[in-house]
């Protein structure tokens, strides 16, 4: 029986790619993975926060979609946060400019497919950005909100949201969200 070998592709032939690519792929060391599909859920919560983010961009933060590629040098990862906030003027990893590599704030929708990746190695590699504060993980099967923020010592502190008067109040960014403002519309969520 042979033995299937993968293939080894550096960043600039997946990028090359992607840039044409019909479905967002991520990379990560040599590997290409492919971006799932999210529930009605995950996208209702994502559009809430895009929403609710839009304001700050008077004061010169600007909340970004899952379409705005993130790349982090030091470990090769390239991919896709559902939103991505970024305090100042964005920096770019080339001339494209669909590829950042300074985000302030990043928030993960959690998926029963993604929640164990998004709260182990993703968060692992994410840790890395020296312009990341804040990394907010927010269930869309259960009112729940984990923000994971980084203290003075690169120490990161976990405060959970529960309840559906809680308001996400952030360190890096001058914003407040209220749980039922940013699960608004879902259908089913279940109290934790």
């Amino acid at each position: 029986m042979a033995v299937q070998t993968k293939k080894f592709i550096n960043p600039e032939e997946y990028l090359t790619a992607e840039r044409e690519a019909e479905f967002k792929n991520g990379y990560y060391q040599g590997e290409v993975f492919a971006m799932s599909g999210a529930s009605f859920n995950h996208n209702v919560i994502a559009a809430n926060l895009l929403g609710l983010l839009f304001s700050l961009k008077k004061m010169d933060v600007r909340a970004f979609g899952n379409d705005l590629r993130l790349h982090i040098p030091l470990n090769s990862l390239y991919t896709y946060p559902d939103v991505t906030i970024i305090c100042g003027k964005p920096t770019f990893l080339d001339q494209q400019l669909d590829t950042v590599v300074n985000p302030t704030v990043i928030f993960e929708v959690l998926s029963p497919a993604t929640e164990k990746y998004d709260r182990g190695k993703k968060f692992m590699l994410y840790r890395s950005i020296s312009a990341l504060q804040e990394y907010i993980l927010i269930d869309s099967q259960y009112r729940l909100i984990g923000k994971y923020t980084r203290n003075a010592e690169n120490h990161w502190i976990l405060t959970d949201y529960k309840q559906s008067e809680d308001n996400l109040i952030f360190n890096s960014i001058p914003c407040r969200l209220s749980l039922q403002e940013i699960y608004s519309e879902t259908i089913g969520i279940q109290a934790v």
